[in-house]
């Protein structure tokens, strides 16, 4: 995890923990459920942030006998987590929150808060300074969070990027700042719309759209990452240059499987099963695999292990064809 990347972090978090104390005084004057909602919005938001940095702390400690590929997947629990406490939390509170304004519905309040300069100061314009005010301030970690990611994958599509992405932290910053700049728009025209047309139900029907704006960002994060935590390979780039660097090897007859597996953003197993010719000698192979070894790390910086199974040709066919004759023995594959 690069410096900038917890930069990232760091100022979402920020943003968002002001954001969330001035949103839930502009609820508390007011009685806005989109305000609320927005507030409670910022607050998990904040939280998330926590675990996510918990996440990469975690995720460093080295290998031991219990975990001995070490703790990269930490990170990818931790961005999970996220995803769920955006849905329960964030999106669940919200749509409730919404629901029971829509059912009882009330006026919001715009007593006059302060004068100043013989101006009256009402709750809407303390409403609506908070919310540009928040506006500002997540456009601004929506931008860190942007120009980090784009760093990270450039001049690849913003969706196929995220598809890519084998480090979860960034794009869920990335996901949190945009739903939240989509809640705050729906909010400013919910309850603009609410003193407007003096329609306080607009004001809980914004409530749930925000809500479901989280669920729907929650659902897209979890999906993500899901399959970080499966398990997924590495991308395409870096498995043609393995495919490559392995077909270079002189004395090899057959690549009978690669297999590339991210054990955390930073933590990249290699698994590489080739037949070698019945000519080349034991001297040469452990040449040959050291040297694929140090060209593979050397290549791929990520990369934390190498596993390399080195068969003769000759003696792995002759197995096949002994198994291959008896009826009662275990099918043996190497896929190519």
């Amino acid at each position: 995890m690069s410096h900038s990347s917890k930069g990232a972090i760091y100022m979402a978090a920020a943003a968002n923990l002001l954001i969330a104390v001035a949103k839930f005084g502009g609820a508390a004057i007011t009685g806005s459920a989109a305000m609320m909602s927005e507030g409670i919005h910022s607050l998990v938001d904040t939280g998330n942030q926590g675990l996510l940095l918990l996440g990469l702390k975690l995720s460093t400690r080295e290998p031991d006998e219990r975990h001995p590929l070490g703790y990269g997947k930490e990170t990818y629990f931790w961005s999970f987590l996220v995803a769920v406490m955006i849905f329960g939390l964030g999106a669940g509170v919200s749509i409730w929150e919404g629901v029971d304004k829509v059912i009882h519905p009330h006026a919001l309040d715009v007593h006059v808060v302060a004068t100043l300069g013989g101006f009256d100061i009402r709750t809407y314009h303390v409403v609506f300074s908070i919310l540009i005010i928040a506006i500002v301030l997540e456009g601004m970690a929506f931008r860190t969070a942007y120009i980090t990611f784009r760093a990270q994958h450039p001049n690849v599509p913003l969706i196929k990027a995220v598809r890519s992405s084998k480090d979860p932290t960034v794009f869920v910053i990335l996901f949190e700042d945009s739903a939240a700049l989509l809640g705050l728009v729906v909010a400013c025209v919910g309850i603009a719309a609410a003193y407007l047309l003096e329609m306080p139900v607009l004001d809980g029907l914004a409530s749930v759209m925000i809500g479901l704006i989280l669920a729907v960002t929650a659902f897209m994060l979890a999906v993500e990452c899901k399959g970080l935590l499966i398990g997924e390979s590495a991308n395409s780039q870096s498995r043609k240059k393995i495919n490559d660097m392995v077909a270079a090897i002189p004395g090899i007859l057959k690549v009978n499987e690669i297999i590339t597996l991210h054990h955390g953003p930073q933590s990249l197993i290699v698994c590489v099963s080739v037949d070698f010719e019945d000519t080349v000698t034991s001297v040469a192979l452990e040449a040959a695999v050291s040297r694929l070894e140090s060209d593979i790390r050397a290549e791929i910086p990520e990369v934390s292990k190498v596993f390399i199974e080195a068969q003769n040709w000759r003696a792995h066919q002759k197995l096949l064809d002994e198994l291959g004759s008896d009826p009662d023995a275990a099918p043996l594959t190497h896929p190519a």
